[in-house]
């Protein structure tokens, strides 16, 4: 049995308590409050909802692209990237992007794998040695689901992809779909899909709110690559007061994997609180793949992420939960618990 002190940020409130987390053969036993001389902070592991972690052998190739150029199927440079690249680079290259992602506090990463079965393949492969565990989205076609966690569709507007939406259903896997990226257009199609993720909605309209909400389909935005790519703004806002919303980072090749910079920009950015961003950060991806994790609770997996609350950068702070969101980095980080 273990105890974790510190400030820890309980429960889906994140309400600051000083005291203890008690961990036992990986699962948190209790929380509880007590003196303590120590300055961590300790809060969920990170769940980064949307990932291309194959891009990691392109990092900074589509500086200065749009979208279309950058990443659009089957002709952007990052799809020329990835043929060219050879399995051992692939893995090679994945591996480091994985092992950043622990090392900024992520215990997972729900990841579009391009590639299809083979492309599922090498990124369990890159995984294997690690404590990072991604959700694989795979593609191209139904077979890949003997190896992917679900199906990840690049957009309704690129393909048909009702065969592959009907076998995630039998394999009882989750369907997820980027939507609402570079227009509207493709919104409604995919939701007509039925889809358990939709992924960026920056172009989401009063129609596709309503609709998302009567579907209860939960939604992953990720504002910075829309931001590099120049398609617009997510209405994070009006999102979350439709349904479950989750943060993500995208293409490994636009931006590094970090949750820290992402929480940072979403929380300046957007018309939302830090404990909002909070939970898009941990829970809310969480929920969204089924992983026991995501709160600092009883009973739930000691996936946990332990700040040096007396860092330079952090000594001081009157908030933590602003703290963590607004200034933390990975710089921070003292230990990862997976």
């Amino acid at each position: 049995m273990t105890g974790i002190e510190g400030t820890v940020l309980r429960g889906e409130s994140f309400e600051p308590v000083r005291g203890r987390v008690v961990v036992e053969n990986g699962r948190i036993e209790a929380v509880e409050t007590a003196e303590t001389d120590s300055t961590d902070i300790i809060l969920p592991a990170f769940v980064n909802a949307h990932t291309h972690v194959g891009d990691s052998v392109a990092k900074e190739a589509a500086t200065g692209l749009s979208l279309e150029p950058a990443v659009a199927p089957p002709d952007s440079l990052k799809h020329r990237r990835l043929a060219a690249a050879d399995r051992s680079a692939l893995v090679t290259a994945m591996r480091r992007t994985l092992r950043f992602l622990r090392q900024t506090g992520s215990v997972s990463c729900l990841d579009f794998r391009e590639s299809g079965v083979e492309g599922a393949r090498t990124l369990r492969a890159a995984a294997r040695p690690l404590d990072v565990d991604p959700f694989i989205f795979g593609s191209d076609d139904s077979a890949v689901l003997d190896v992917a966690d679900g199906f990840g569709a690049s957009g309704a507007n690129d393909s048909d992809f009702t065969e592959q939406r009907a076998a995630a259903a039998a394999h009882d896997a989750p369907f997820a779909i980027h939507a609402g990226e570079p227009d509207a257009t493709d919104i409604h199609p995919a939701l007509d899909l039925n889809p358990d993720l939709l992924v960026h909605m920056v172009h989401a309209g009063p129609g596709h709110l309503d609709r998302v909400a009567d579907q209860s389909v939960p939604v992953a935005v990720c504002p910075r690559a829309n931001t590099v790519l120049g398609v617009g703004r997510p209405p994070v806002r009006d999102l979350l007061e439709h349904t479950t919303v989750a943060l993500g980072t995208d293409n490994v090749m636009l931006n590094p994997p970090s949750m820290f910079r992402e929480m940072a920009y979403t929380v300046r950015q957007f018309d939302v609180t830090a404990r909002e961003v909070l939970r898009m950060a941990t829970t809310a991806g969480a929920e969204i793949a089924g992983l026991d994790c995501g709160v600092v609770a009883p009973g739930r997996r000691a996936a946990l992420t332990v700040l040096d609350g007396d860092s330079n950068n952090l000594a001081g702070t009157t908030d933590p939960v602003a703290s963590v969101v607004r200034r933390a980095s990975g710089l921070d980080v003292e230990r990862v618990l997976l």
